[in-house]
């Protein structure tokens, strides 16, 4: 495997209640504007438990010989390849982002599990991984292995904000607390809403930094404003 500078394939994996579709703008602007060839993961995020699309994300890099990648999960899709890393530590050679990944649990799942209808509407991968056993309680040699950049977003647009009321900042979703991952790499937080993280061209120029650099950028100028 090449240093991580020298990594020129991507992951992308969707969220809960989405499809790979969902990663099209940061595929095209990471492939348009850095030269990335990016592969998007579909996994069935109602019917299969975290493992189950853990383990499918093993398969679907050993199949295609992606094992030198970096590895870019939104919200769910964060966890999940955080529980593959995990199970499978030798799976990839390169660095992992993770945006708007309830990482230490999720308020807003929370509640919704408590109502007669939860648990169908949540699915099992979101129950086995981010109601119970969150990432905090299982993903520290991840972080010990793997450097792990997290990018959250402070822009309360979603629904998760009625059911959770939360307290702090929040993408809407998710609050920013949740996204903190003790061991990780670094951890940004940007003026974003939950689907927003995946929408903005700002984003991605964040993920293609930590993937080269391993560090977010911080200069004012390179932030302002979409491209």
């Amino acid at each position: 495997m090449g240093t991580e500078d020298d990594i020129r394939s991507i992951v992308l994996l969707h969220g809960v209640w989405s499809h790979g579709a969902a990663m099209l703008i940061p595929k095209l602007h990471l492939e348009r504007e850095y030269g990335y060839d990016v592969h998007l993961f579909n996994y069935r995020s109602l019917r299969r438990t975290l493992d189950e699309n853990a383990d499918a994300l093993f398969q679907f890099i050993d199949e295609r010989h992606l094992n030198d990648s970096h590895l870019v999960g939104h919200s769910l899709g964060g966890v999940v390849l955080l529980r593959m890393l995990a199970r499978h530590p030798g799976a990839i050679g390169g660095r992992v982002v993770c945006l708007g990944s309830p990482l230490k649990g999720s308020r807003a799942a929370s509640v919704l599990s408590l109502t007669e209808w939860g648990d169908s509407v949540l699915g099992r991968s979101l129950t086995t991984g981010v109601t119970t056993n969150t990432a905090s309680d299982w993903a520290h040699d991840v972080c010990e292995s793997f450097e792990v950049g997290v990018i959250a977003g402070d822009a309360p647009y979603g629904v998760g904000q009625f059911l959770a009321g939360f307290d702090g900042p929040s993408d809407g979703t998710v609050a920013v607390a949740e996204t903190e991952l003790e061991g990780q790499t670094d951890h940004l937080v940007m003026r974003l809403s939950h689907n927003g993280l995946v929408r903005s061209r700002r984003a991605a120029d964040q993920i293609a930094a930590f993937l080269k650099r391993g560090e977010f950028l911080r200069d004012i100028d390179s932030l302002q404003g979409d491209r």
